[in-house]
């Protein structure tokens, strides 16, 4: 493994040297100084130096004895330690970075109104929604479509879920777009967005991508199909009033969705001549309902597409329709898709939860 100019370990803070230790002790437990010493090319010294960085760090243990021997601990926990600790470094500092900037600009143009922001790379993207998100106390709206930005191959954008967590007593709507929910992707960005008990809801052809914050601040794409090649951040106040307006527009019109509870439960069967529908047909069919597919709505609901198609296919057969639309027109005059998904619900919020 190359580490002549840092290679993988440029982003963990150590030295190339301590690296090529950490690589020797992994494929040789139990080996002292001077083995180690011996088989990287470096002085004793530079050797004892690098056994303590890489001890302070978590990354080596001590065995006593004579002479003392080193042992590297399981990289998949004790590095994942540090480049945890190394985010939350990265994540402070970028924290730190907008602060400095909101004095750069106070102090260079003081009368400018500032009404709109260019942020032309996704990094610089990335940081300000952390840092909005992080600083909203009451609210935050979020449209959300594809195309989404995903990580790079090389895991440079990776951000650890806390980053993205609103405090305690903010209160988080989603509504995602149906064409979202096509591959994994998309549906770990609701899962992530909803894991702080956020509220959720799915609407078919959002007009744009959209995160309102506190109705202060708006963040949203320069350009909808190329959401990595930038985005506008605006305060201007009017312009808050109207995508306030637009997003609860689109709210009410919204399927009410949980991704809390998804279970395999029963399909729906014929009693006495009438429906008994379960709770998952309900939700299956208000998903199809908004043209989701079987592919994305068993993705949705954590279930496998045979399932998904079987509870169809059984509500068919109750309600004596054909087709897909048969099916969704149907269960709606026989009242099946009333009061939303989840027993009209959206997710279970925790306590002190708005």
């Amino acid at each position: 493994m190359d580490v002549s100019s840092g290679g993988p370990w440029a982003g963990t803070g150590l030295a190339p040297l301590s690296g090529r230790v950490l690589e020797y002790l992994v494929g040789h437990p139990a080996a002292d100084s001077p083995t180690v010493a011996a088989a990287v090319g470096a002085s004793a010294d530079e050797i004892g130096r690098a056994l303590r960085t890489l001890e302070d760090e978590l990354l080596v243990i001590r065995i006593d004895g004579r002479p003392p021997r080193w042992e590297a601990g399981p990289p998949r926990s004790s590095l994942g330690s540090l480049l945890a600790r190394r985010r939350s470094e990265l994540a402070q500092t970028e924290l730190y970075m907008e602060q400095l900037h909101g004095i750069y600009r106070a102090v260079s143009r003081p009368d400018a109104p500032h009404l709109v922001e260019v942020l032309e790379h996704g990094e610089e993207v990335s940081a300000r929604y952390a840092y909005l998100l992080k600083g909203s106390r009451h609210e935050v709206l979020h449209l959300a479509k594809p195309p989404y930005v995903t990580e790079p191959a090389d895991g440079s954008a990776h951000r650890h879920p806390a980053e993205f967590a609103v405090h305690e007593g903010v209160r988080l709507r989603s509504v995602y777009d149906t064409e979202g929910f096509t591959d994994e992707v998309s549906l770990e960005t609701a899962l992530r967005g909803t894991a702080g008990g956020g509220e959720f809801r799915l609407s078919s052809r959002l007009p744009v991508k959209l995160v309102l914050f506190d109705r202060t601040t708006a963040l949203l794409p320069l350009h909808g199909d190329r959401p990595s090649a930038g985005s506008l951040v605006v305060h201007s106040l009017a312009l808050m009033d109207v995508f306030a307006a637009l997003f609860e527009s689109i709210w009410e019109r919204a399927v009410p969705m949980s991704l809390e509870s998804r279970q395999d439960w029963p399909v729906p069967r014929q009693v006495h001549g009438t429906a008994e529908t379960d709770e998952r047909t309900r939700e299956i069919l208000h998903l199809m309902a908004t043209g989701m597919k079987d592919d994305a709505i068993a993705r949705v609901l954590g279930v496998s597409r045979r399932t998904v198609q079987k509870h169809v296919s059984e509500a068919g057969s109750v309600l004596g329709a054909r087709t897909r639309f048969q099916i969704a027109l149907l269960a709606a005059e026989r009242g099946w898709l009333d009061g939303g998904l989840a027993s009209g619900e959206g997710p279970r919020r925790p306590a002190g939860r708005s």
